[in-house]
Formats: structure tokens, sequence, C-alpha cells
């Protein structure tokens, strides 16, 4: 079944941000000159993807302004004769109506699963993409269609892998290798969840990105059952890929690409010089500033 669908869970608080996020929501902090969540939607959009459910908690209302048409400051902006501003700003417009943007808003136990099968009920029972606010991926082909592409040779759940070294593994969820097929695509049979460098069973770490299956959401659910009669714990994704995986198949695919983090102030710094460096007009300059000091 062709992927059509993503979910872009946007209902945390950012606390590893704080103060920064206290009034901002972290999805809307810039990289480069586009808030972060602009990036995954871009993403998504250039992968064919054409309904995108951005699932929000209270707060979250700039995340709705930035992408809603605005035509009476388009006009406004043309009247004034800055038709660059004009084309910029009716390009962020579009995006909504190119991936059909709808809003969510998430209830339920804690844990990156609950908007997941939030969104799921409104969508339906079809395999979708899963990607996170905060991820920024430089690519020649989008992660979004490197992991759908995976997904249309074997049918099955995919998770968005990158090789890491042995020291970085207590940071990350690693996959448990099972085979190797070529071109990156990787059987694997579950994650390890920030195993030692000495316990780590592979090379690769599991990052932001996977189609999920509607094997995936009825773990999910059984989770959520299990959460309201104990009311302990939180609702997680990955036990429920873990739990789809001891009897399905699931595979992971390694991304060609440079992936940005800005969950954490100092990666938010990296991908703010990043995208600085990479920009024709600011990258010079902060090359010469680099030098002058």
């Amino acid at each position: 079944m062709k992927i059509r669908k993503a979910v872009i869970p946007a209902a945390g608080i950012g606390s590893r941000l704080l103060p920064l996020t206290k009034a901002t929501p972290k999805e809307m902090l810039p990289v480069g000159d586009k808030p972060v969540i602009e990036h995954t939607v871009r993403e998504l959009v250039a992968s064919g993807i054409t309904d995108i459910t951005i699932v929000v908690s209270s707060g979250k209302s700039l995340i709705q302004d930035h992408f809603r048409p605005n035509p009476a400051l388009v006009a406004q902006l043309r009247a004034d004769g800055k038709s660059a501003y004009a084309d910029a700003v009716e390009e962020v417009g579009e995006l909504s109506r190119e991936g059909h943007i709808t809003y969510l808003d998430q209830h339920g136990p804690y844990g990156n699963g609950t908007p997941v099968l939030n969104a799921a009920r409104h969508l339906g029972d079809e395999p979708m993409l899963v990607l996170w606010p905060d991820d920024v991926f430089v690519a020649e082909v989008p992660r979004a269609q490197q992991l759908i592409t995976a997904y249309e040779s074997t049918g099955c759940p995919v998770l968005a892998l990158l090789p890491m070294s042995p020291g970085e593994s207590q940071r990350y969820g690693v996959p448990v290798v099972r085979e190797d097929l070529d071109d990156g695509l990787l059987r694997i049979s579950g994650l390890m969840e920030k195993p030692k460098p000495e316990d780590a069973p592979s090379a690769f770490a599991a990052i932001g990105g996977y189609v999920v299956t509607p094997g995936i959401i009825d773990e999910l659910r059984i989770q959520t059952e299990n959460w309201y009669t104990h009311q302990t714990g939180e609702v997680y994704l990955t036990d429920a890929i873990n739990n789809y995986a001891a009897e399905h198949a699931v595979y992971g695919q390694v991304i060609q690409g440079r992936w940005y983090d800005t969950g954490n102030p100092a990666d938010y710094l990296v991908a703010q010089f990043a995208s600085a460096l990479a920009h024709p007009d600011y990258g010079p300059l902060l090359r010469q500033l680099v030098d002058e000091n």
C-alpha cells in the first residue's frame, strides 16, 4: 500500500531547551531561515506525502499560525513592492495545502507512542510515516523518501538508522541486526535502549524516522489499554516495535545524509551553525568571523 500519510508529534514541552521554550514552542525555533518543523514538513511534501497530521498540545498555536495562509499579509507586501517577501510568505501557506496539514490535540498517557496512536485513529488503517519535529536532515534524497523506498521493497515497518561510533551507544536505541540486505537495508529483530558500548548489538543508531504499519498500531493499543488498567509507566513507540518484531519482520534503513538534532542546546547550536555555513550569503560572513577570532 502506498504511503500517503505522516504524523509529526509536536506536543512536547521542550524541557531540555528551557527557558528558551517557555513561551515559544521548540518546533518554532529557527534553523537557518525556517522554523525547525518547517524543515520536516518540507521533507514530507518533497517525498510525496499528501496528508500530514501534526499532534499538538496547548501553547502550540504558533505552529498553526505559521503554516496558515495569510492572503492579507501577502497583498500588503505586494502593495509595498516587497514581492520576494510576499512570495516567501505565500509559499509557506502553500505547504499547508500541498501537505493537507491538519492538527490534532494529544490525549492519553505520557510517552511518544501516544501521539502516534492518536493520529492513527484519525488516519485509518494505512502505513504512515512518523517524523519528529526537532530533526533536520540534509540529504540529496529526503530521508522520508528513503524510508518510503525501503517500505515499498519490504512491505514491513522500517526504522531510520545511522552509523555510530561505539562511544555513542548510550545515547540511542541500537538495533539488533539479523541480516544485511545491501544498500543499507537491514533486517532487525528489535532495539536495545541506550546500551553500554560493550553491550551494543550493532554499530547503528535508531534516529528519528519510522514507517509504522497497522501491526505497530495494534501494539500501541495494547500498551495503552494496559496503562489505563495499571496507570504506570509510559507508552513508547520503541516498545511497540520491539513487541511486534518478536514475531514479525522489521527493517532498518541506513539513511544517506547528514542529521542535525535540535532537541538540546549544544546540538541546536550545531544545527544553526551548519545551516548558516551552508547559506550562500551567510556562510562567508560566518567564516570571516571565525577567521577573525
